[in-house]
């Protein structure tokens, strides 16, 4: 009798969630990624244990800083292009209203699901109240930065909780920590787990010095300081301990035998890591290969587009680390245009203080037209404008609050040879799609 209300109910929800899908966007209300699932879990509190154990091999969850929507899209490509059926919460809602509107999504209205994986891309502060009815078969954890720190606490209070959870799942879970982050290359030597990890072996990609913002320079275990032969970005590269012998761990695949995906290094680690969960699940190493050449980037995450007949690249900025590496990627090219635009809503954090971690320096010093518009515009103004006092550099700068008309003024000044990169937080990135494909620029 139970397990026939369980499935009542079950379906009740399930069948509640999808009518609310189908009314949202037919209404064109949005997305319809995260009320779904919220509606659900008041129905049925246990959904997302209920639906993640149906999935015949298993659950793959993807958490951290920076990267998650990459990696899991890369992965989900995949698995694809091997013959599995795969539910990934591609809107990139990845709280527990979100895991729980993507798998219901999947599901029949009795609330089964016929699937071979589900790859979740999951928020970095939710994954220990997560793994427990998730149950997952692959854990990867690409990399920890400090990010929105409204929310949430330091990188080592974070480790600390992951590495308790996960060291309770059962011995046959794979985690694939990032090895280049000491935090991270830490929690995996601790583990009970088969633990695989990937990371670079690739010196001649070091960073000159050791960058303002970074969070994990000393070690984990017993608090010295790591001594760095080089660092890839922020605090991730190749280290050792002199106190206590802790180093990095070693990676099981070669990176300087794999290409990647997009542009930034930064994507060299969401490729490796997509690629070690592939090969674990015994994927066919030329289906990866063919996938990571012909890969499509996912929505603001080094997208690419034409507008006017003039190129645009979007670039993801939301947290120090993550704008750094735009910067390294926009200085490494020869255009001239960019726009930064800054909120502090809530998907980007409404502290937006991280913006004097960032090394805004070395974009203004090359030169060229920097535009700034979004809700914080003056403070990104203010900061770049330090930045030119400092280094006595030459550069246009022009500050709009008005968005449409600042993407205007940032094609103007784009000549048609050139890109134009903008480099937005997270809601940004949405309005300036928006503005971008849904209707004429100003």
């Amino acid at each position: 009798m139970n397990n026939l209300l369980n499935r009542l109910r079950l379906g009740l929800a399930v069948s509640i969630a999808k009518s609310i899908t189908f009314s949202v966007r037919f209404l064109r209300l949005g997305a319809a990624s995260v009320l779904p699932g919220s509606i659900a879990r008041r129905i049925e509190p246990q959904i997302l244990a209920l639906l993640s154990q149906q999935v015949k091999n298993g659950v793959i969850i993807i958490a951290g800083t920076n990267g998650k929507t990459t990696t899991a899209l890369l992965l989900y490509s995949i698995l694809q292009r091997q013959g599995y059926r795969v539910c990934h919460n591609s809107t990139g809602a990845n709280l527990e209203n979100g895991l729980a509107t993507a798998l219901i999504e999947s599901s029949n209205l009795l609330g089964s699901l016929n699937i071979d994986y589900a790859i979740l891309e999951v928020d970095e502060n939710i994954v220990p109240k997560v793994l427990k009815p998730l149950q997952p078969r692959v854990i990867l954890c690409l990399n920890l930065f400090r990010d929105q720190l409204d929310r949430y606490g330091e990188v080592d209070t974070i480790s600390k909780r992951w590495t308790k959870v996960i060291s309770t799942l059962p011995e046959r879970t794979v985690v694939i920590p990032n090895a280049d982050d000491p935090t991270l290359s830490n929690l995996g030597q601790q583990l009970p787990q088969k633990v695989l990890f990937f990371g670079l072996n690739e010196p001649e990609h070091y960073l000159e010095a050791i960058p303002h913002a970074v969070d994990s320079i000393y070690c984990p275990r017993c608090g010295h300081s790591l001594d760095y032969q080089g660092v890839y970005l922020s605090h991730l590269g190749d280290f050792t301990c002199p106190s206590c012998g802790f180093s990095k761990s070693k990676p099981a695949l070669e990176s300087r035998e794999w290409g990647q995906i997009l542009v930034g290094l930064y994507n060299k680690y969401n490729t490796l890591a997509a690629a070690t969960a592939a090969i674990e699940l015994g994927v066919n190493k030329a289906i990866i290969e063919d996938t990571i050449n012909n890969f499509q980037a996912a929505f603001g995450r080094a997208e690419d587009l034409v507008i006017d007949g003039k190129r645009v690249r979007i670039l993801l900025s939301k947290n120090p680390v993550g704008t750094n590496e735009t910067i390294r990627v926009v200085t490494q090219s020869t255009d001239k245009t960019t726009l930064l635009v800054l909120n502090d809503r809530t998907p980007d954090g409404t502290d937006v203080s991280w913006i004097w971690d960032v090394d805004t320096e070395k974009l203004v010093e090359r030169g060229g037209t920097l535009v700034v518009s979004g809700d914080r515009v003056y403070d990104m103004a203010l900061r770049l404008r330090y930045s030119q006092k400092s280094i006595h550099s030459d550069i246009k700068l022009i500050v709009e609050e008005n968005l449409p008309r600042a993407i205007a003024i940032a094609l103007e000044h784009t000549p048609t040879d050139e890109t134009l990169h903008i480099l937005p937080t997270y809601s940004a990135m949405l309005e300036v799609r928006e503005v971008l494909t849904g209707r004429k620029i100003l």
